[in-house]
């Protein structure tokens, strides 16, 4: 709405995001406690965040963001391992109360003399970066804000609205209920590549608020290697990147065919539960590969694909342990609107046969539980236009096309028409 200084030491800007959708009564045989609510229904979400930040010198800044949300999902964002909305909050019991979302201390150190222009973010102050330049971060943040960005899907304020579109669902990343977490980072920017990599605090249990401190009890470490360059440069004048991912994570997860062993033998509660099993470490770890190819500068091209071991448990992100994506976005530069987003995309989500055979026992994610499975992949279809209407204020309309809900062919398909508000300041 207002104009923000270039040269300034002090950042302070804000923005808020209203989410309403909708869906249509679908098949469904049967239903159990996780699933997704076959009957008609609606809900709205909001994301309030204040963003603040002091550069105190050209090498150091700390950062500080406040954040309020509101609102619900549909059936309260269980149900779908690609969830519609990925501005829900997973926990609709927590606190309405505004929270620190993220407080970083972001520390520059010179590689060399050469430096380059920077695009100012409430993520990054400096109007100049050296080119080659290591990044240090630490404090609260969220890890999705740095690895398995994309210029085209990564956003649910102006992109795509799904989990599992705007994020790699495979990637397990370390956070709490609403997405953050306690880390640090290291960043090496070169050229045309940068690495970086993160160890940060996982939840004591899945999807849970609270951060397990002791690292040797739990704990993730996530790299990174992204590189820019050019495929055809005859053909494709722009320059594309590609970034590869991986991470491992040590929690109290559990093991889905361990779990379902024991049920077996003793049948000591009437499903197999993941989480009865001692205070334990165990591992999780897998990869996803990230490509974004511009072909002008209003419409460019994108692909995900992720892997993890999905012999253990589900525990912060999305239950997803395989994943392959692939869409088209840009801007309406080509009909005269630079400014308005656009976007389409197909993702196809799996998960392993152990997981499976969990879910088909009876047994609960911290998403999906139909009481019964019948696999089959979740194979999601999203489209959306964003229109800038005024300065800060961007409407938009988005439509979602998901087969095979929380891996189950026996329900479905669902349709979600969505609308979204999207003002800043």
């Amino acid at each position: 709405m207002f104009p923000h200084p270039e040269w300034g030491r002090v950042w302070l800007s804000g923005q808020a995001n209203w989410i309403s959708q909708y869906h249509p009564s679908f098949h469904s045989p049967y239903q159990g406690t996780n699933s997704l609510t076959p009957q008609a229904q609606g809900a709205t979400s909001r994301v309030l965040t204040l963003f603040t930040g002091l550069r105190v010198t050209d090498r150091t800044e700390f950062l500080c963001d406040v954040q309020e949300t509101g609102g619900s999902g549909l059936s309260q964002a269980l149900g779908a391992a690609g969830f519609f909305n990925l501005d829900v909050v997973r926990n609709p019991s927590l606190s309405k109360a505004p929270y620190i979302a993220r407080l970083m201390w972001h520390q520059i150190i010179p590689l060399s003399r050469k430096r380059i222009v920077a695009e100012r973010s409430p993520f990054s102050l400096f109007p100049e970066l050296p080119e080659r330049r290591l990044e240090l971060r630490f404090g609260k943040m969220s890890l999705a804000d740095f690895f398995d960005v994309n210029s085209y899907g990564s956003d649910s304020n102006f992109q795509f609205m799904n989990w599992t579109v705007d994020n790699n669902g495979a990637y397990d990343y370390a956070a709490d209920t609403r997405g953050f977490t306690y880390a640090a980072m290291l960043e090496y920017h070169d050229h045309n590549y940068i690495v970086r990599f993160a160890e940060a605090l996982m939840p004591k249990i899945a999807n849970g608020i609270n951060l397990e401190g002791n690292l040797s009890l739990a704990r993730s470490e996530n790299v990174e290697f992204e590189l820019h360059g050019h495929v055809y440069k005859k053909v494709l004048k722009q320059e594309g990147t590609v970034r590869i991912l991986s991470f491992v994570n040590h929690a109290n997860m559990g093991d889905y065919q361990q779990q379902i062993n024991e049920w077996l033998q003793n049948h000591n509660t009437p499903v197999p539960v993941i989480s009865d099993h001692p205070l334990q470490t165990t591992v999780k770890y897998g990869f996803g590969v990230n490509v974004e190819q511009p072909f002008t500068n209003w419409l460019g091209a994108f692909a995900r694909w992720g892997w993890n071991e999905g012999q253990h448990e589900s525990f912060a992100y999305t239950e997803v342990d395989q994943t392959w994506e692939v869409g088209v976005g840009g801007n309406g530069g080509r009909w005269g609107r630079p400014a308005d987003h656009m976007g389409f995309a197909f993702v196809s989500n799996g998960i392993s046969h152990d997981h499976a055979l969990y879910l088909g026992y009876g047994g609960l994610g911290f998403l999906l539980g139909d009481g019964r499975l019948s696999y089959g992949r979740e194979n999601i279809i999203e489209t959306y236009y964003t229109l800038h209407v005024w300065r800060g204020i961007y409407p938009a309309f988005d439509l979602q096309y998901m087969v095979n809900p929380g891996y189950n062919q026996v329900r479905g398909p669902v349709i979600v028409p969505s609308l979204r508000l999207h003002l800043e300041f």
